[in-house]
């Protein structure tokens, strides 16, 4: 039976290739003219850099074994840290025992230094009193404001989050913050506690890497490994509904197979969704050239004089990109840096907010930006799906993040595989 894939963001293009190669007939369908979804590349100061995610968490191991199953180098940042600019202004290195802001030790140093001694030993409560019921705590904002208190969700934890999940902590729910955390919570009694088991499991190094090129290289590997494997791809392709077993097309045309859904409005509805912005820019900065706040920063709303909620210092975070840049080699590309900013609105004037914002959080004058790319892309951050429809995969199915998508994608195939394969024996 032919599987008719809808979407060929990551999680459809890992589902149409792993069932190509089980020997499964696949037919892609697209509403864009490309595959990919938010995985694509843009040429940004003469660098393609990731147009949108450019990092993926290592928790699983699954985005590294799928690229190294298509040829791809992985690479960890730098390490330099991130920073962390609080509602006040204050920008302190993000403390490095911690998950999510989250502190495995509120005594220690960086912490003190981001919410005072008064905000630490308040934090240290969380040790002393037994957590006594730690299901009842449906957000992590919840989590943290009754554990450690009001200082580390807001100077600490707000901040990551804002930047990471591009939400507030007060409507994230615990098992999407931080997989593993729950579980955590219930074998130790304490959030530091959960915190330090946490990162006690987590792979040596940084907890993110990348691929060399760029992000939106696996994309792109995965439609041509698809297409020698014998995939169809149809691109500006608008599906009007689905089933189990039918794709009903704008147009009128139905087609028959099993369908695997990996576009969230097609099956289910957007009970949340975000819009996330991204402005990336080249400059010739040579006060960059010392990376001054690492490689990049999470910012709180409402941080004084600054729009953006998250910065990347791009070429002081990936070696590719910094070597990229100056490959060419002379004095005019000696100081010249790729950042990333994200907004949650898109900017009236997005060169003017650009600099004023890479000024405000560097600190460096900067009077012009050599080139700038601004995209924007919707995030469905909750979905309601019905029960007995096609098999959804994707972010509508699994939540945010490669190092989800990918493992539960894969999964889906591996299973829809043995299940045709078994109809056919039969």
């Amino acid at each position: 039976m032919n599987v008719i894939v809808v979407g060929a963001g990551i999680a459809g293009l890992v589902v149409a290739r792993d069932l190509a190669r089980a020997g499964v007939s696949v037919t892609v369908l697209e509403a864009a003219d490309h595959a990919g979804g938010q995985l694509i590349g843009i040429e940004v100061g003469g660098v393609v850099v990731d147009a949108a995610a450019e990092s993926y968490a290592t928790r699983s191991g699954a985005v590294a074994e799928l690229a190294a199953e298509l040829g791809l180098e992985t690479v960890r940042p730098l390490g330099a840290p991130a920073w962390i600019i609080s509602t006040d202004g204050r920008q302190l290195p993000l403390p490095a025992a911690s998950v999510l802001g989250i502190p495995a030790e509120p005594f220690a140093p960086d912490v003190v230094a981001a919410i005072g001694t008064a905000g630490a030993w308040r934090a240290l409560l969380d040790k002393l009193i037994p957590m006594l019921r730690p299901d009842k705590y449906a957000t992590l904002g919840d989590l943290v404001r009754r554990r450690m208190g009001a200082r580390v969700l807001d100077r600490l934890v707000a901040p990551v989050v804002r930047g990471v999940h591009s939400t507030s902590p007060d409507v994230l729910p615990v098992e999407s913050a931080a997989p593993g955390l729950r579980q955590e919570l219930r074998r130790t009694g304490s959030l530091a506690a959960a915190v330090a088991a946490l990162r006690v499991q987590s792979p040596a190094g940084s907890q993110v890497a990348g691929v060399v090129g760029g992000l939106h290289r696996i994309a792109e590997e995965l439609e041509a490994d698809a297409r020698a494997r014998g995939v169809e791809f149809r691109f500006g392709t608008r599906v009007a509904f689905a089933t189990r077993d039918v794709v009903e097309l704008d147009d009128g045309e139905r087609l028959e197979g099993r369908v695997v859904v990996a576009a969230p409005s097609i099956t289910s509805h957007a009970a949340r969704q975000r819009e996330i912005i991204v402005a990336i820019a080249a400059v010739d900065a040579p006060e960059l050239d010392s990376a001054p706040r690492g490689t990049g920063a999470l910012i709180a709303a409402g941080a004084p004089g600054i729009a953006a909620r998250a910065f990347t210092h791009s070429s002081a975070k990936w070696t590719w990109v910094r070597d990229a840049l100056r490959s060419g080699g002379g004095e005019r590309n000696a100081h010249r840096h790729i950042v990333r900013l994200s907004y949650d609105e898109m900017p009236e004037d997005p060169e003017g907010r650009v600099l004023a914002d890479l000024r405000a959080i560097t600190g460096a004058d900067i009077d012009r930006l050599e080139d700038l790319a601004v995209r924007s892309w919707l995030r469905t951050l909750v979905t309601e799906s019905a029960a007995d429809g096609p098999i959804v995969v994707g972010e509508a199915a699994s939540g945010t993040g490669l190092a989800t998508i990918v493992p539960e994608a894969r999964t889906a195939a591996k299973a829809l595989a043995a299940e045709l394969n078994e109809e056919h024996d039969d």
